[in-house]
């Protein structure tokens, strides 16, 4: 099944960067581009119904091979890379038989992949590892996920030997701007449940996520000249620092993990004048995410008491919600993977997603929707890289998991 590298390599040099600035969906056009490759691959391999509609939503068929009757299950992978960095001109470096020691990945030796700041990274001394080459992402997130799909769906067709019931196959776009299930269309999908390949490291199985919403607050000010300012300038620059003073110190990303929440600030932009601040706001138990937002609201609130009505303008909304309260229902599905990873030799690691999937919200869609590892390590920028073996278990544990939807009817 090494040709699931061949795969990840091609489709990582196939800029398909998300724009969050965009209206439109997919956001960028070279996502449709890649879409319509996908579907010309889908159709090559022996797929059925493969299209991808005005949106770019690809969908396929693996027609069942079984005269039981099998639940139809879906596997998902989004196509979009993150904006946080540049998804163009990706030439990714192979690193075979690592040493343990760290990774040159910049032609001028400046940008190092290093144990130091990656201990992970050792797990994988002896292993063959495809890493940036320091200018760019690498695009695992997710066109690994998107290369062990379609492996695994070509090795079923080379296979007929090996029995499934019907598997839908969906490739969305735009997930890295969290509008990946805006227009998914669950009903076509056509599956009972589903699980998206857009995971870490090897052995993450997800069905915990957190509840997601977003804050974007405006502070007005009042621009003075400086020398005649007394009683009369309102700095909305000092306003915005004095509000985010405001909240929970210790609860932000860089000082929590686990199941602990946290307020983020995402973005600060402005002057005297005018100031726009973007927060996300995250939490797992659904009572501490409502507080949170009160205790934004509060913030808010007191602002405008000491400064006055409408110095601060917040504008707050629900992004998604954790996906264990539709998962848990049929935790069986989670249970199945589980056993697959041990047949398959991978060790489980259940814990919650400190993010957000696709399946968060397909999951509240009537589709539940767990997430599974693609392998890789360092998502979203210069130091990404992924373990090729890792890629190879992923295609495994996809056979194995349509094997036990097959075998436990």
């Amino acid at each position: 099944m090494s040709n699931v590298v061949d795969r990840f390599i091609k489709y990582v040099k196939q800029d398909t960067k998300a724009n969050p600035d965009s209206g439109s969906c997919p956001s960028s056009s070279i996502q449709m581009d890649f879409a319509k490759q996908l579907v010309n691959e889908l159709k090559e391999i022996g797929l059925t119904d493969a299209s991808v509609d005005e949106n770019g939503y690809v969908m396929a068929t693996l027609e069942s091979n079984t005269d039981k009757d099998v639940e139809t299950i879906g596997f998902i992978s989004h196509m979009d890379t993150a904006p946080d960095m540049s998804g163009k001109n990706v030439n990714p470096k192979i690193v075979e038989n690592y040493n343990g020691k760290d990774i040159i990945l910049s032609e001028d030796g400046t940008v190092v992949l290093s144990p130091n700041d990656s201990p992970e990274i050792l797990n994988y001394v002896g292993k063959t590892l495809i890493t940036t080459d320091g200018t760019t992402l690498l695009g695992a997130d997710d066109k690994a996920g998107i290369a062990e799909i379609l492996t695994a769906m070509e090795y079923l067709i080379n296979n007929p030997e090996i029995k499934h019931g019907k598997i839908r196959v969906g490739f969305t776009p735009d997930e890295e701007i969290g509008r990946g299930a805006d227009k998914f269309d669950v009903e076509k999908f056509g599956a009972k449940y589903a699980y998206t390949l857009d995971g870490g490291e090897i052995g993450e199985l997800e069905y915990e996520n957190f509840n997601a919403a977003g804050a974007n607050i405006t502070i007005n000010g009042k621009n003075v000249h400086p020398g005649y300012a007394k009683n009369k300038m309102k700095n909305a620059v000092l306003i915005s620092m004095e509000l985010n003073e405001m909240l929970p110190k210790e609860e932000i990303p860089s000082k929590t993990d686990g199941y602990e929440g946290f307020y983020h600030l995402n973005d600060l932009n402005g002057n005297v004048e005018e100031v726009k601040m973007e927060y996300i706001i995250r939490d797992f138990d659904m009572n501490s995410f409502e507080n949170r937002k009160k205790v934004m609201k509060d913030v808010v609130s007191k602002i405008n008491v000491k400064y006055g009505e409408n110095t601060a303008v917040l504008d707050m909304n629900d992004q998604y919600y954790n996906m264990k309260e539709k998962v848990e229902p049929v935790k069986y599905i989670v249970d199945i993977v589980e056993e697959a990873m041990n047949e398959t030799g991978i060790t489980p690691m259940i814990k919650p997603i400190r993010g957000g999937t696709d399946g968060a919200r397909l999951s509240f869609e009537g589709l539940p929707t767990p997430n599974i590892f693609t392998g890789g390590h360092n998502f979203h920028g210069k130091y990404e890289y992924i373990p090729t073996f890792a890629m190879e278990k992923a295609v495994d544990l996809i056979v194995k998991i349509v094997q036990k939807y097959e075998s436990k009817n």
